[in-house]
Protein backbone atom coordinates (compact mmCIF):
# COMPACT_ATOMS: atom_id res chain seq x y z
CA UNK A 1 0.00 0.00 0.00
CA UNK A 2 2.69 2.60 1.09
CA UNK A 3 4.26 1.76 -2.45
CA UNK A 4 1.65 1.40 -4.34
CA UNK A 5 1.82 5.40 -2.76
CA UNK A 6 4.94 6.23 -3.78
CA UNK A 7 4.57 4.91 -6.99
CA UNK A 8 1.98 7.06 -7.94
CA UNK A 9 3.57 9.94 -6.49
CA UNK A 10 6.32 9.88 -8.41
CA UNK A 11 4.32 8.88 -11.71
CA UNK A 12 1.78 11.18 -11.53
CA UNK A 13 4.62 13.98 -9.92
CA UNK A 14 2.75 14.20 -6.87
CA UNK A 15 4.19 15.54 -3.54
CA UNK A 16 3.77 12.64 -0.73
CA UNK A 17 5.31 12.78 3.08
CA UNK A 18 5.95 9.80 4.08
CA UNK A 19 7.62 8.62 7.93
CA UNK A 20 8.98 5.55 8.41
CA UNK A 21 8.66 3.66 11.78
CA UNK A 22 11.60 1.66 12.65
CA UNK A 23 9.56 -1.38 14.19
CA UNK A 24 12.45 -4.08 13.57
CA UNK A 25 15.04 -1.20 15.94
CA UNK A 26 16.87 -1.26 13.32
CA UNK A 27 19.27 1.42 14.87
CA UNK A 28 19.22 -0.39 17.90
CA UNK A 29 20.53 -3.64 16.12
CA UNK A 30 23.89 -2.54 14.43
CA UNK A 31 26.95 -4.70 16.34
CA UNK A 32 29.35 -1.80 16.92
CA UNK A 33 31.77 -4.40 15.46
CA UNK A 34 30.10 -4.05 12.51
CA UNK A 35 30.76 -0.13 12.44
CA UNK A 36 34.50 -0.52 12.80
CA UNK A 37 34.25 -2.91 10.25
CA UNK A 38 32.49 -0.75 7.71
CA UNK A 39 34.83 2.34 8.46
CA UNK A 40 38.11 0.45 7.99
CA UNK A 41 36.08 -1.02 4.77
CA UNK A 42 35.32 2.80 3.50
CA UNK A 43 39.27 3.66 4.25
CA UNK A 44 38.17 6.02 6.96
CA UNK A 45 41.52 7.31 8.38
CA UNK A 46 41.90 5.34 12.01
CA UNK A 47 42.41 8.67 14.31
CA UNK A 48 38.82 8.74 13.31
CA UNK A 49 38.04 5.11 13.34
CA UNK A 50 38.48 5.30 17.20
CA UNK A 51 36.14 7.94 17.86
CA UNK A 52 32.82 5.92 17.13
CA UNK A 53 34.27 3.11 19.67
CA UNK A 54 34.93 5.20 22.54
CA UNK A 55 31.60 7.12 22.27
CA UNK A 56 30.04 3.86 22.42
CA UNK A 57 32.01 1.75 24.83
CA UNK A 58 31.26 4.63 27.40
CA UNK A 59 27.30 2.61 26.76
CA UNK A 60 26.09 1.18 30.11
CA UNK A 61 22.88 0.61 31.27
CA UNK A 62 21.06 -1.58 34.54
CA UNK A 63 17.87 -3.10 34.73
CA UNK A 64 15.60 -3.15 38.29
CA UNK A 65 13.10 -4.66 39.29
CA UNK A 66 10.94 -4.31 43.13
CA UNK A 67 13.38 -6.79 43.71
CA UNK A 68 16.70 -7.00 41.72
CA UNK A 69 18.34 -4.19 40.02
CA UNK A 70 21.23 -5.76 38.11
CA UNK A 71 25.65 -4.48 37.45
CA UNK A 72 25.77 -2.48 34.85
CA UNK A 73 26.03 -4.03 31.55
CA UNK A 74 28.10 -2.75 28.69
CA UNK A 75 26.07 -1.91 25.52
CA UNK A 76 27.59 -4.10 22.61
CA UNK A 77 25.04 -3.48 19.95
CA UNK A 78 22.96 -0.30 18.59
CA UNK A 79 23.65 3.39 17.23
CA UNK A 80 22.91 6.18 18.87
CA UNK A 81 19.88 8.54 17.80
CA UNK A 82 20.21 12.01 17.85
CA UNK A 83 24.04 12.39 17.38
CA UNK A 84 24.72 13.93 13.96
CA UNK A 85 26.91 10.98 12.88
CA UNK A 86 24.61 8.41 13.62
CA UNK A 87 22.52 8.08 10.33
CA UNK A 88 26.07 7.90 8.63
CA UNK A 89 27.49 5.29 10.48
CA UNK A 90 24.02 3.27 10.27
CA UNK A 91 24.40 3.88 6.12
CA UNK A 92 27.43 2.20 6.62
CA UNK A 93 26.85 -0.87 8.45
CA UNK A 94 24.21 -1.40 6.15
CA UNK A 95 26.22 -0.99 3.00
CA UNK A 96 28.54 -4.07 4.49
CA UNK A 97 25.60 -5.93 4.39
CA UNK A 98 24.45 -5.05 0.88
CA UNK A 99 27.62 -5.44 -0.15
CA UNK A 100 28.24 -9.23 1.56
CA UNK A 101 24.74 -9.68 0.38
CA UNK A 102 25.49 -9.10 -3.38
CA UNK A 103 28.89 -11.25 -3.43
CA UNK A 104 31.23 -7.94 -3.81
CA UNK A 105 32.64 -8.41 -0.13
CA UNK A 106 33.64 -11.30 1.79
CA UNK A 107 31.47 -12.28 4.85
CA UNK A 108 31.24 -10.08 7.91
CA UNK A 109 32.64 -11.89 11.30
CA UNK A 110 30.89 -10.01 13.83
CA UNK A 111 31.81 -12.83 17.02
CA UNK A 112 28.82 -14.43 16.35
CA UNK A 113 26.82 -11.70 18.30
CA UNK A 114 23.62 -11.39 15.31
Amino acid sequence: MIWEAIQRAKSEKLNRNVVWLDLANAYGSIPHEMIQLALRMYHVPEVIQVMPGDYFSGFRMWFSTNDYTTNWINLEVGIALGCTISLILFIMAMEVIFKAAEGSAGPANLGGRC
